[in-house]
């Protein structure tokens, strides 16, 4: 049996982060991974999608151009070369991983991993056979998978998740999209804006449950551009097949049934922790409904033993991972790390983009903070007005007494790069005051930070003044 200092269980943005930062500290690595490196964000998430959605972009830029004079004449799309660029991109980003673990000196191994003990794993290879290890340490990074709708005819053809959205070959003629969250949002704007006729039910009572109800009715009004037909409170009950080989969906607002038909029926209803075939009982590792349990220092209940990313159940964000696979990595290599979830931004992709990082007005008010609100529309802003995208808002939540800020709401133009600046300065504690007095440059989006923050206090300068009493 090999020995082994610290093995860490799949290589996606947590997995190899932690390999990395691992490395770093001295650690002699090994990452066991049965799929490809990178993990579904690199093969089948987070990368593939953004290209597909940078296509989106460009066909919105070149049907918009003749307002700046531009005639770019007849605008079509070929799917296949789009489809092209995403196999492209991904390869290349995979192939930068595995440039990544050789420099570092981490040792790969290809293989599903399964614990036989607390401290022993067994590996069975791509081609066949089995080889064990004892770590002195073990980071599980195993990931999620597509929840599953439990109704019947969920598991039938036509019904696909986000694997076998990037898997089509052809621009859907239509689509059914359960669930209203950020994936299914995305596709929905991906596949509405190639020309496919979108529909997308939810059952809560506004989609992006989780995020601000302002946002999140912004969002909704603006989809309508794209012909996008927005359901909520509305609860599937089965999926059957419908007429000319399309499927069918039937749910229910209440009150009524309503019936749905599209050549595919996407499930965009979150994902679950993949722990399938880990053999955590052999372990001892305890999990909860949603995930594997783990503390701030990312240990689980066995020492020795640590889990990063979506298989602990918590944010589902890849860049949460990566920060919670370095904290795992410095501990494991003896040092003192531990987590800080009070500020993670959240980011969907549509178009325009939303991005958020802390709390809802609601959720602050419910925390028992009395609460300073500010708000500045792109439609006041000089950049958003030369690049034509005027639509959308920065909302900013700040505690009353002091203006800390403890929210931050974007809906607009290039919202999931902004959000960054509301990152740092609530990482700092930093205050509305602070962000209003720091000079932006002008003309540029991020202006519409500053004037969200002046108008916090009701000072913004590209707004009229608020009306007293």
């Amino acid at each position: 049996m090999a020995e082994k200092d610290l093995v860490i269980i799949g290589s996606g943005p947590g997995g190899y982060v932690a390999a990395i930062r691992a490395a770093q500290l001295g650690g002699k690595v090994t990452l066991v991974e049965k799929n490809e490196l990178g993990g579904t964000c690199l093969n089948r998430g987070c990368i593939p999608t953004k290209v597909l959605l940078r296509g989106v972009e460009l066909l919105e830029a070149l049907e918009g151009s003749k307002d700046f004079g531009i005639q770019a004449g007849e605008i079509s799309v070929d799917f296949s070369r789009l489809l092209a660029r995403k196999d492209r991109a991904v390869k290349t980003l995979v192939s930068g991983v595995a440039g990544l673990m050789k420099a570092n000196g981490i040792t790969v191994v290809k293989g599903q991993a399964k614990f036989i003990s607390p401290q022993e794993i067994e590996v069975l290879a791509e081609q066949g056979g089995k080889v064990a290890y004892r770590a002195r340490k073990i980071i599980l990074a195993t990931g999620s998978i597509s929840a599953d709708l439990p109704v019947s005819g969920a598991n039938g053809p036509g019904v696909i998740d986000s694997n076998g959205a990037l898997q089509l070959t052809q621009v859907p003629e239509s689509m059914v999209i359960i669930g209203a969250g950020p994936i299914g949002l995305e596709f929905g704007t991906i596949f509405a804006a190639l020309g496919s006729r979108v529909t997308i039910l939810e059952m809560m009572d506004q989609i992006l449950p989780s995020e601000d109800p302002e946002v999140a009715s912004a969002l909704e009004k603006s989809l309508r551009r794209f012909k996008i037909q927005t359901l909520t409170n509305c609860r599937v009950k089965e999926i059957s097949e419908g007429s000319q080989g399309k499927r069918k969906v039937v749910a229910t607002t209440g009150e009524e049934d309503k019936v749905f038909e599209a050549q595919y029926i996407l499930l965009a209803v979150g994902r679950k922790a993949n722990w399938e075939g880990l053999g955590l009982p052999e372990a001892g590792v305890q999990c909860n409904p949603k995930g594997i349990e783990v503390n701030e220092r990312m240990e689980t209940n066995v020492p020795g033993i640590y889990a990063i990313g979506d298989v602990t159940g918590q944010w589902l964000l890849a860049h949460f991972a990566m920060a919670q696979g370095a904290v795992a990595a410095e501990n494991a290599l003896g040092h003192e790390a531990r987590m800080e979830r009070r500020v993670v931004p959240r980011c969907v992709y549509t178009l325009p983009e939303v991005a958020s990082v802390g709390m809802t007005e609601k959720e602050a008010k419910a925390a028992g903070y009395e609460l300073k609100i500010g708000r500045f529309p792109f439609a006041g802003n000089g950049k958003a007005t030369i690049i034509g995208e005027r639509n959308g808002f920065v909302k900013m939540v700040a505690e009353a007494k002091y203006g800390e800020i403890l929210g931050v709401h974007i809906f607009g133009p290039h919202a999931t790069d902004l959000i960054g600046e509301a990152v740092l300065a609530m990482h700092l504690e930093g205050t509305a005051a602070d962000m209003a007095r720091a000079i932006h440059p002008h003309p540029t989006l991020t202006e519409a930070l500053m004037e969200a923050a002046l108008d916090v206090d009701g000072i913004a300068v590209h707004l009229p003044p608020r009306k007293k009493g």
